[in-house]
């Protein structure tokens, strides 16, 4: 998968398409998913250009690794579901065809608010 610099998450992050914002720095982008699967069900993307996870762990820099990860801890926090506040979630990433990937933005969605099931069915 080749990065699209036209894909929605491009056009969020440039602020052409508005979003429900959650969080934000310099590192990354969390808002809400406008088609929810869960009670809760965020989004926290990288503001680099990476295609998925594959792509970010070969190409991001050790601050943008961080600041990813300490992103979704944040965005966690701050939606109540993390384990510190609430009883946990789901951190989900898809990667290209086979992994159900549809935007080619790196993107991780955050599941919770209630109990969020079977990881595979």
């Amino acid at each position: 998968m080749i990065y699209d610099e036209n894909n929605i998450f491009a056009k969020i992050l440039r602020g052409e398409i508005p979003c429900k914002k959650i969080y934000e720095n310099d590192f990354v982008l969390s808002f809400y998913d406008i088609n929810p699967q869960k009670k809760i069900h965020a989004l926290v993307i990288p503001k680099g250009q990476y295609v998925d996870l594959d792509d970010f762990s070969l190409n991001a820099s050790q601050d943008e690794m961080v600041g990813l990860l300490k992103g979704i801890n944040t965005v966690a926090k701050k939606l109540g579901i993390s384990v510190d506040n609430g009883k946990g979630y789901r951190a989900l990433t898809n990667i290209n065809e086979h992994g159900g990937q549809e935007v080619p933005h790196l993107h991780f969605h955050l599941f919770g608010g209630e109990k969020v099931g079977k990881m595979v069915q």
